[in-house]
């Protein structure tokens, strides 16, 4: 039976577990309205599972919690591919217009790095087209840091995203000239993303739903802009909420988020301010609760040239229902406790490093200084708040600082590599990793980044040693076990990332 020949079939209990297992492991949202869909792609996984009929597909996919591999041939099938090169132009023309050139404006002449994160990247076409834009953008790009992580939950996606070559119906709507400009034929007719574009972007597995970021570990922190387009239309609405408060925590203050025009209302975003452009909406992450035009005015528009005020929108019918806005939590609590139980500063900055409020973080963790000689752990948490709102040099400082303190502990030297990366210094990043490697054999997470900065420098050998001793490593943990200096990272899913990482590369 081929997948566009679904035939009806009888909804039994075992479909409901399986739609709403979906829901809870990758986000994906299949209310009644939508069982049509989900039909027609288990029809599809059925075949490739070896499976003539869905209905039996579908018990077997209950009997027992689906692995990694069977979850990723469920996402090839239930996330749909639609995408080409520069889509959405009037998104695109409003970055290029107007976002970039205040980045760069800002950046020039300073710590001149920008980064960016293609959430739920498909196929690569939109990431690519966002590297093509800088390169247009910066005459000097060489001078400048950048990063472009592009994520995506579909493995075969990613696989043609990182070979780069494309048919022409990627360039359905495409600018005249950029074929010609940014792309390489090949024997069979197709077109090759040039190198130079090609190793600006980073393309790795990750689950928007499951997995945790901001991370140093990921390289999925202090982000300047994400694009996380047609994608939040497939989440559940509790998954909604909590995948745009983690993209939020993910920005810079004064990052953008950039999503659908189907999927922009000011219900979902109520911790942003909304910037209108003509065809577009922009989301910018602010701790000030001002209006778009107080916050952020691009100096080339105005209401003649077309800059609209943000307007009051209707909510789609998948956002999750408005509630009144409730205020932060203040720490220590409302009602407080003894002075000689009061929360350790340590706990208190932790609370706030945990709600994104990492400039309050780094204001008490400072503080506490004055009254108690830092520990490893403080020293920490203030070198990764501080990364993670994109200050890197003082980052880098209170690291030194951690050293000069503790030369031997293997976790400074290691968190002083990860910030060098950001820099764009991966020589000095690699003496750090090799000094922690030195300290402590047996780092992970040391391997894990070792790895990625042999892969970088085109070091093949070296990048599949470092990460076949992470999985040694790796398997002597149990899949929940929480990882030291990760964010959060669980042995499981670094496993996970390492193994897709590594497919991803040796797929032809």
């Amino acid at each position: 039976m081929m997948p566009s020949e679904v035939r009806e079939v009888q909804w039994s209990p075992q479909w409901s577990q399986l739609s709403e297992l979906i829901g809870e492991r990758m986000g994906l949202y299949f209310p009644r309205e939508r069982w049509d869909d989900l039909q027609r792609g288990l029809a599809g996984a059925a075949q490739e599972f070896g499976f003539e009929d869905a209905t039996a597909c579908v018990d077997w996919l209950t009997s027992a919690p689906p692995t990694k591999a069977q979850l990723q041939v469920l996402a090839s099938h239930l996330t749909i591919g639609e995408t080409y090169f520069f889509r959405d132009k009037q998104t695109l023309e409003a970055l290029a217009g107007n976002i970039l050139p205040e980045l760069i404006r800002a950046r020039r002449g300073h710590e001149q790095r920008l980064r960016i994160w293609s959430a739920a990247c498909c196929s690569g076409e939109e990431a690519y087209s966002l590297a093509i834009l800088l390169h247009q953008s910066l005459p000097d790009l060489r001078d400048w840091q950048v990063t472009i992580t592009a994520t995506d939950i579909n493995a075969r996606f990613l696989h043609k995203a990182a070979a780069g070559i494309y048919g022409e119906w990627s360039f359905r709507d495409a600018p005249a000239g950029l074929k010609e400009r940014y792309f390489n034929r090949t024997a069979d007719g197709r077109y090759a993303i040039v190198p130079e574009i090609k190793k600006l972007v980073t393309f790795a597995y990750l689950n928007l739903v499951e997995d945790v970021y901001p991370s140093l570990a990921t390289d999925t922190n202090a982000m300047d802009l994400i694009f996380c387009r047609n994608v939040l239309m497939y989440f559940t609405p509790p998954q909604v909420r909590k995948v745009i408060g983690n993209l939020r925590r993910t920005l810079v203050e004064g990052g953008w988020l950039v999503v659908s025009p189907s999927e922009s209302s000011h219900a979902l975003f109520p911790q942003f301010v909304a910037v209108n452009f003509p065809g577009a909406i922009f989301y910018q992450k602010s701790n000030a609760p001002l209006r778009a035009e107080q916050r952020w005015t691009p100096a080339p528009l105005s209401e003649s040239a077309g800059y609209v005020a943000p307007a009051t929108e209707t909510p789609l019918p998948w956002a999750p229902p408005v509630r009144p806005a409730q205020p932060s939590p203040a720490l220590p609590p409302e009602d407080p406790a003894p002075a000689e139980t009061s929360p350790a500063p340590h706990a208190v900055a932790e609370s706030f490093y945990h709600q994104g409020r990492y400039a309050e973080a780094v204001d008490t963790l400072v503080a506490s200084f004055a009254r108690h000689a830092p520990d490893p752990q403080a020293f920490s948490l203030l070198a990764r708040a501080l990364a993670n709102q994109g200050k890197l040099a003082d980052a880098l400082a209170w690291c030194d600082r951690w050293i000069a303190a503790d030369k031997l502990d293997p976790a400074g030297h290691y968190l002083r590599a990860v910030v060098l990366l950001e820099r764009g210094d991966p020589e000095q990043a690699r003496s750090s990793l090799q000094r922690a490697l030195y300290l402590h054999p047996d780092f992970v997470l040391a391997h894990f980044t070792s790895g990625n900065l042999a892969r970088s420098r085109g070091k093949t050998g070296e990048a599949d040693k470092h990460f076949a001793n992470a999985l040694r490593l790796l398997r002597g943990h149990e899949p929940n076990d929480l990882l030291p200096e990760s964010d959060g990272l669980t042995a499981g899913r670094l496993t996970e990332f390492i193994t897709s990482m590594t497919t991803m590369e040796s797929s032809p």
